[in-house]
């Protein structure tokens, strides 16, 4: 078990984000999407994640838990079950035909099946999950290391961020995607986690794998993942602000 490295400073910085994520989910929505609002927010995330790295190094770990700490069910939130016919098809054979596709600026682009991820150098963790609408949860992870993955493909020198592909649509609407910047990409606690709790990943919680990014907030856990695109910005991706939700108001920094 790895203990925090400032425990009052975390728990201050997490509550402050998650205290700012709930407002705009109670009701902000619209003065978020002001541009007066849009370039305050732009201006104080670039500032929030500069102060955050001065306090944090590039290794600090974020707090890991006891066996005893872990909830008896993780909670499952946004979309429990895509709806899409192809993953449908994948989860019906158990994802025995499933592969993860790496691919954008890399030397190495390639397609991965479950049985090759496990094969890879992991990790299994006991960490918290903090979730903008208020709530957190205990799981113990287990998933490759997305550092280990970067390192096989080989990452060219352009490539600034890893765009996460998911399978979902979100109520319907476009799919899922999330984005990390290659410094947390490379964190040792950065999976790409196929066993939750000791057991194979659920569907409800992002079967057949799902990014654990632990100095985040749950918003950038993207679920149901397909595809890795390395790439230099996210000017051709969604709106081009570097994830779903991040097309729709919230930070791209979200670091805790």
């Amino acid at each position: 078990m790895t203990p925090p490295n400032d425990p009052g400073r975390r728990r201050f910085l997490t509550r402050g984000l998650l205290a700012g994520g709930t407002l705009m989910l109670a009701g902000c929505d619209r003065l978020s999407r002001s541009d007066a609002m849009q370039q305050l927010f732009a201006a104080s995330e670039g500032l929030t994640q500069r102060a955050h790295r001065l306090l944090a190094s590039r290794e600090t770990l974020a707090r890991e838990y006891a066996p005893d700490d872990i909830a008896p069910t993780f909670r499952a939130n946004g979309t429990t079950m895509p709806r899409e016919i192809d993953y449908l098809r994948l989860a019906a054979n158990d994802f025995r035909d499933w592969r993860l596709e790496v691919d954008g600026l890399v030397e190495r682009p390639g397609a991965f099946s479950l049985a090759e991820l496990r094969e890879m150098p992991a990790r299994t963790q006991i960490t918290r999950h903090d979730c903008v609408e208020g709530w957190s949860c205990i799981g113990e992870w287990s998933g490759v290391v997305l550092g280990e993955l970067l390192t096989r493909v080989g990452v060219r020198d352009e490539a600034r961020f890893v765009v996460f592909h998911c399978a979902d649509r979100y109520r319907g609407g476009d799919r899922y995607y999330e984005s990390l910047d290659l410094r947390e990409a490379y964190h040792p606690q950065t999976l790409l986690a196929y066993g939750l709790n000791g057991d194979d990943l659920p569907i409800a919680n992002g079967a057949p794998l799902r990014l654990r990014a632990e100095r985040q907030l749950g918003y950038k856990m993207a679920k149901y993942v397909m595809r890795l695109e390395l790439v230099a910005s996210f000017a051709h991706l969604g709106r081009g602000r570097g994830g779903y939700w991040e097309d729709r108001g919230y930070r791209w920094w979200a670091g805790i």
